[in-house]
């Protein structure tokens, strides 16, 4: 098909892809995988009470779905106690960051990010044409102060950071990023993914502070809540900010199913506050097994854990293919120095079993 009708933005990306879905990496190899462990996925799943909503409004899927997503908005509202007026909802934080870049973002505009973290914020900028600004970690965590610095020289738009952080599972003090707002240059924004937030300590909490233009935080239902798959997550912001979404949101993206299933997750909270302990207790698990390995984990608040192998990405790497080959679904980053680590989701009592019994082989076959 010829091109010449495509944006010049478009046509100088390359066709990507941010994340090789397991399901993919099934194909290719012409097997399925015994043990799900790199999509950061909820393994016990949704709350019954979900399965049971989704469920009783199955009959009514014929109907469009309420594009102000009136009733969920509300349920979140009360939830946190704050107006509805300040909620989006989205497909997930993918789409709302989309959404948000697409408010912001025109070709040239500078946005400051950390050089490792979460590619699909990456993938949205670029494909408005903005320039992209990358810190390096520190310890393991997103650097504030030069993501603050950078900020400042390149008179950023959008500060992206997430606490806790993805890929290393690592958490910033929540009064660390409230003391963000005051350093920030005019006009900046504060994107705040706090997608794992559920599993989070307190300390890593940060107060809402709805009047505030200059901080925006995402929030979703695939993690913690175990709906991954129905493409479902809010922001939460300055009300001003939030009534500009729906000058470009996809007033129909979320279903109705999604819609519902949402609303009985977020009213479940003791279904909730047993599936953060049963991450915590799977996170120490993976903890002992790179112990008993001579490997050594990066304390994590998310449900996932990354493993530092101990050398460099290329050794990573390796581990990571040995597992992938023995069905064990794995990831790691692709950023030196984070690369030299490999990212295992909290999975079954099953799953983990056979993390235990075949790491020590592929370390074997390798050592």
């Amino acid at each position: 098909m010829s091109d010449h009708r495509l944006t010049k933005i478009v046509k100088s990306l390359p066709a990507s892809i941010p994340f090789v879905a397991p399901e993919e990496h099934e194909r290719i190899v012409g097997k399925k995988f015994s043990a799900r462990l790199g999509a950061n996925e909820n393994c016990y799943g949704p709350s019954p009470k979900v399965l049971e909503a989704i469920k009783n409004l199955s009959v009514d899927i014929w109907k469009y779905p309420d594009p102000t997503a009136h009733d969920l908005k509300k349920v979140l509202a009360n939830f946190y106690n704050i107006p509805d007026n300040n909620i989006v909802i989205g497909e997930g934080i993918d789409a709302l960051l989309g959404y948000l870049v697409r408010l912001f973002v025109q070709v040239g505009d500078n946005v400051v990010t950390s050089n490792g973290s979460y590619p699909t914020f990456n993938y949205h900028v670029e494909g408005f044409g903005g320039q992209l600004f990358k810190c390096d970690y520190l310890d393991d965590k997103e650097d504030l102060q030069s993501l603050i610095d950078t900020a400042a020289k390149t008179n950023a738009k959008l500060v992206y950071i997430s606490n806790p952080n993805n890929p290393m599972g690592t958490w910033t003090r929540g009064e660390q990023i409230v003391s963000l707002l005051d350093k920030l240059p005019n006009d900046s924004l504060l994107v705040l993914d706090e997608a794992y937030a559920e599993f989070a300590p307190d300390e890593a909490k940060v107060p809402i502070f709805l009047d505030d233009p200059r901080m925006i935080r995402f929030r979703t239902f695939s993690k913690a809540y175990g709906v991954a798959g129905a493409r479902i997550g809010y922001g939460i912001g300055n009300e001003e900010l939030i009534a500009e979404f729906d000058k470009i949101r996809n007033h129909f993206g979320n279903s109705l199913l999604s819609q519902v299933a949402a609303i009985a997750a977020i009213k479940d909270q003791r279904y909730l506050s047993e599936i953060v302990k049963k991450i915590s207790f799977g996170r120490e698990e993976i903890y002992q097994i790179a112990q008993s390995n001579g490997l050594s984990a990066i304390p994590s608040a998310t449900n996932f854990v990354a493993i530092d192998c101990g050398k460099d990405g290329k050794f990573a790497n390796q581990i990571m293919s040995g597992l992938l080959e023995a069905k064990l679904f794995v990831r790691k980053p692709v950023v030196a120095p984070l690369d030299r680590t490999i990212r295992v989701t909290v999975g079954r009592d099953e799953e983990i079993d056979l993390l235990k019994n075949v790491l020590p082989n592929v370390l074997k076959a390798l050592r």
